[in-house]
């Protein structure tokens, strides 16, 4: 049994994600946990070894039955030495060794991995993606963020960074993305992006079902809300995803020239929008890139939801674990 489990868990700044995970992709036991990131990295870590726990009673085993722990977090992370750099969702994170502090826990080989990263795998492995060989995963939501899998195999680059779409630039002088730089992908076509369009047109005297929505507070709306508002009809708020979608197919056509996949998978809050989003971002894409490159190419909302980091983190564990012996 213990070659073909795992225990991992996806830190949010919200809530720990805890699962028990079958070779398969089947779920054995789950818990959910508040982050509390803003008590700082011991509570946190407190956290994911009480999720782990959870997970494994619910699924009716112990550490003995699963081949080894996961955790797939946000931010820049030391993968080959097990360390939390900075992450952008946990307060006064800065080298956290939280490998260690796992294995010395619960006594499993553990691994660490960026969210967006394992996200991609999971799509790939379980997800929209199954069945192809390249791969590029956006997750777009607060910010956006992505994954890339080349030739089946999950690629980070030299130093681990690989796959950060987000700031790309799509705007050369466009708005200051909060990296510092300008015309980020993130600042132009995220959720967040999406909600400051919306206030500033909403401020601005634009008339929109977005006022209803948001309790007459223009600083009260949100993407999820956006993407409500156009279902219903909306007109300015059609127009701010419609924006938002043009700037991703920009970004998604240079990728498509770059990186030559099979499929791209959108995830993320936001791609709940669906064809909304995607539709218009399709058309960009396709008018952005070489026809050479855009032949073939399937561009899909995510499968999986909340569940893509956990699900690819396992697949990462087991198949790290299996090459190790």
């Amino acid at each position: 049994m213990a070659m073909s489990l795992a225990v991992v868990a996806d830190i949010g700044g919200t809530k720990v994600l805890a699962a028990v995970v079958a070779a398969d992709g089947t779920v054995l036991g789950q818990a959910i946990l508040p982050t509390e990131a803003q008590k700082g990295p011991e509570v946190v870590i407190g956290r994911v070894i009480e999720g782990f726990r959870l997970a494994l009673d619910k699924a009716g085993l112990g550490v003995e039955d699963v081949v080894g722990a996961g955790i797939a977090c946000a931010g820049l992370v030391d993968v080959d030495k097990g360390v939390v750099v900075t992450s952008p969702n946990l307060l006064g994170w800065d080298r956290v060794p939280l490998r260690g502090r796992i294995e010395a826990a619960l006594g499993l080989n553990t691994f660490l991995a960026n969210d967006a990263n394992a996200a991609a795998l999971g799509e790939h492995r379980f997800g929209a993606g199954q069945g192809s060989s390249y791969l590029v995963f956006v997750t777009v939501s607060t910010g956006i963020g992505g994954g890339l899998v080349l030739g089946g195999r999950l690629y980070t680059g030299a130093w681990g960074t690989a796959g950060e779409v987000g700031h790309m630039t799509v705007e050369a002088g466009g708005p200051q993305c909060a990296c510092g730089q300008q015309g980020c992908l993130e600042v132009l076509a995220s959720g967040t992006a999406m909600a400051r369009e919306a206030r500033r047109r909403l401020e601005a005297g634009g008339t929109s079902r977005l006022l209803e929505l948001s309790g007459g507070h223009p600083e009260a709306v949100t993407a999820e809300l956006i993407g409500r508002a156009a279902r219903e009809g909306d007109g300015l708020a059609r127009e701010v995803a419609e924006r938002a979608a043009t700037y991703l197919g920009i970004g998604l056509g240079s990728l498509v020239n770059l990186l030559n996949p099979e499929v791209i998978v959108v995830g993320g809050g936001v791609s709940r929008m669906g064809e909304m989003l995607l539709a218009p971002a399709r058309a960009t894409m396709l008018s952005r890139a070489f026809p050479s490159a855009i032949q073939g190419v399937r561009l899909v909302q995510g499968s999986l939801g909340g569940m893509a980091g956990a699900l690819g983190m396992a697949s990462y564990v087991m198949e790290a674990v299996q090459h190790s012996r």
